[in-house]
């Protein structure tokens, strides 16, 4: 499969023109909206994509994706394509990054840093669930296992606490497909690792840690993620000693896991 990278010139200038595109950070406001996604959470925050969170055409979301975190154009474009159907307008093609907290749709129980819908509006970080995951993340570094661990670890919780619990077969491979997403955007993609105080700071500030050292990847695919999706089905049923009954290989539907948590 060919992929061409074309991301416009002008936006990238507009990007760039404070000298570190990852400068001109700043949280919601009032009138602002965010998703469940830590990630384009932070894309927002830090301007790659609109502030304020709303009507995100596809040109927005190729130049963003692409521009900070080094995504392909055709992967990024595919994603705009997930997130397009969130918006509950028909025939749409833009998404505001609170569409995507609409449950069931691409949001889904037993989130990594959220609670569940039944709760309370799943958009809003958490720090309590947060905390369960990151105590299965045992050293400075995080590797496939611990994140396997954590993910099973709030599936588990989320099933005994939430009368309303539900995780389809898209909801499971959503949660595979994030542990691949964090490791190969914030860690290395090669050994399936991260520093655990980079993804602290991420999902706490919903901010790229680049002052930790963070530096953007280098060009990422489908196929990048498609991989990493069978490395975290490996794990996951090695970890569980094959008791996991829910890994599939959908290595589309674990695409959707960069605009989810």
């Amino acid at each position: 499969m060919k992929y061409i990278i074309l991301f416009p010139l002008t936006s990238f200038t507009l990007v760039s023109a404070w000298g570190d595109p990852y400068g001109n950070w700043k949280p919601a406001g009032p009138g602002d909206v965010r998703a469940p996604c830590p990630m384009l959470n932070s894309l927002a925050n830090h301007g790659f994509l609109p502030h304020n969170g709303k009507h995100i055409t596809e040109n927005d979301t190729v130049n963003a994706l692409g521009n900070a975190l080094n995504f392909d154009e055709t992967l990024s474009r595919l994603l705009h394509g997930f997130a397009v159907t969130t918006n509950p307008v028909p025939n749409a093609t833009t998404y505001s990054l609170d569409n995507l907290g609409r449950h069931n749709v691409l949001e889904h129980d037993a989130s990594l840093s959220r609670q569940d819908a039944y709760f309370g509006n799943p958009s809003i970080f958490n720090q309590t669930i947060f905390d369960q995951t990151r105590s299965y993340w045992k050293g400075p570094i995080v590797d496939l296992n611990e994140a396997v661990r954590a993910r099973l670890a709030r599936i588990a919780t989320s099933n005994a606490t939430n009368p309303t619990f539900t995780l389809s077969d898209l909801g499971k491979t959503f949660g595979l497909g994030e542990i691949g997403a964090f490791l190969a955007v914030l860690g290395d993609i090669s050994s399936a690792t991260a520093v655990k105080a980079r993804l602290e700071y991420f999902f706490e500030h919903e901010r790229l840690p680049v002052s930790l050292g963070w530096k953007k990847p280098r060009v990422l695919t489908e196929d990048d993620f498609g991989n990493m999706l069978q490395r975290v089905i490996n794990a996951t049923e090695e970890v569980s000693g094959g008791a996991v009954k829910f890994v599939r290989n959908d290595r589309r539907s674990g695409l959707h896991a960069v605009l989810s948590d």
